[in-house]
């Protein structure tokens, strides 16, 4: 029962997460066709920087979790096949946890610097849009990271959701 609920709620919030990511691309390359535009009209867009930035950050931290949950990360599988299945299961439980442990300190990392940002009231260059809330964003996104590999390891050979 508990790992029903708790599939379902990291299901929709990584494809929420991935509607996010889809959206920042979307503006992203709406922003990068503008801007390119106005510069053969010798005119400029202020902010196409900063928005470049911020859409690109949020854009790869968003798209994480749910390229983790339909395992969809490069392997080795060549040779990851080859190995007798206890090796297996070995080091892809060994990976696994390795790799929630980084996504605990870049979470961490993550929340800790945003508020330093927040506190030092920094802001992007032109249009002055607040860093905090960015870093955030990534730390929850890199929070779910962790709560689909959670899953991988109690659900083996389960992908949480079908490419």
């Amino acid at each position: 029962m508990f790992w029903r609920g708790y599939e379902l709620v990291v299901r929709r919030i990584v494809w929420a997460l991935a509607a996010l990511s889809g959206l920042c691309l979307l503006l992203l390359v709406a922003v990068t066709c503008v801007d390119i535009v106005l510069r053969r009209f010798d005119l400029a867009f202020p902010g196409a920087v900063d928005l470049a930035q911020v859409l690109g950050c949020l854009c790869v931290a968003a798209a994480l979790p749910y390229t983790t949950a339909v395992k969809g990360h490069i392997a080795v599988e060549y040779f990851f096949r080859r190995l007798p299945r206890r090796w297996r299961v070995f080091f892809d439980t060994c990976t696994r946890l390795l790799g929630i442990a980084l996504f605990a300190i870049l979470a961490w990392q993550s929340f800790v610097y945003g508020s330093e940002l927040k506190s030092m009231h920094k802001m992007t260059m032109t249009l002055n849009i607040p860093w905090f809330w960015v870093l955030w964003t990534m730390g929850v996104a890199f929070v779910f990271v962790i709560l689909v590999k959670l899953f991988h390891l109690t659900h083996p050979g389960k992908e949480l959701i079908r490419p």
